[in-house]
């Protein structure tokens, strides 16, 4: 059987996506190259460089912020317009739950810090490039959502996903006529390889790590097919969503879950 062919999607393209150093956006990045687009990966880790440089023909270049600040994303954004003269697509990955534990058990911090991880870095990724959509006369933004908005031992991180589904319809709705297309994606439970940075820097006590296989056996009874996703899974429906073949898509959250769709 032959291979399909090889496409060409995003070929005289530019694409930043953020939370590149590794899982599914580290794919999006390498597979945005791939298809002839040049990406800036941006993420907090050094070991964004190391990805950059695996991307196809050069065409990736690292960049080091944190984007749960807005200073972070204002940089990211410049160091794209200045390198590659302009942002064809946002493709919008920082997140993710740090701790799982029944909502009771969240200290008011942990609650910050869950809100500050899954949704402040989209909602200013979106406000840093909108200048320059604008001035571009359009351009294609994906958030990366989860279908988590409906799950357990993670409500602050679910609360900040229902954000990340609001704010999408909400711009969509608002910059479609001035040639802005917003969608997302929202991935159940993926197995990937081992973190390189860890979810939880503090690491899990014996207690939370029960509740963290409470929540892993919730999502998995939760899909229709009984399984995590493979990465490729959830790589292939974020380039359709950021490609031109998604062109009359926006304002919409397409569920990636197995059938749970959050």
């Amino acid at each position: 059987m032959s291979s399909a062919p090889m496409k060409h999607r995003f070929a005289g393209r530019v694409a930043v996506v953020t939370g590149a150093a590794q899982g599914i956006l580290r794919g999006v990045a390498l597979g945005i190259a791939a298809e002839g687009g040049r990406v800036l990966l941006v993420d907090r880790a050094d070991l964004v460089h190391e990805v950059a440089a695996e991307a196809a023909d050069g065409r990736g270049l690292g960049f080091v912020a944190d984007l749960e600040t807005y200073e972070g994303a204002q940089a990211a954004v410049a160091y794209a317009v200045q390198a590659f003269g302009g942002i064809d697509i946002l493709v919008n990955g920082v997140g993710g739950a740090i701790r799982m534990r029944p909502f009771a058990e969240f200290e008011p911090a942990q609650i910050d810090a869950e809100i500050r991880r899954s949704l402040m870095p989209t909602l200013y990724g979106c406000h840093a490039v909108l200048p320059q959509l604008l001035a571009q006369g359009g351009g294609t933004i994906v958030n990366v959502s989860s279908n988590a908005t409906r799950g357990i031992r993670r409500v602050p991180y679910s609360a900040a996903k229902g954000g990340v589904n609001a704010l999408t319809m909400a711009l969509a709705m608002e910059y479609g006529e001035q040639g802005i297309r917003v969608v997302a994606t929202a991935p159940g439970g993926t197995q990937a390889p081992p973190r390189r940075i860890p979810r939880n820097a503090s690491g899990d006590n014996a207690q939370e790590q029960v509740w963290m296989q409470e929540a892993v056996q919730q999502v998995t009874g939760s899909t229709f097919f009984k399984r995590y996703a493979t990465l490729e899974e959830q790589i292939a429906p974020i380039l359709f969503m950021a490609s031109d073949e998604a062109s009359y898509i926006t304002g919409a959250v397409l569920p990636v879950a197995g059938g749970d769709n959050g």
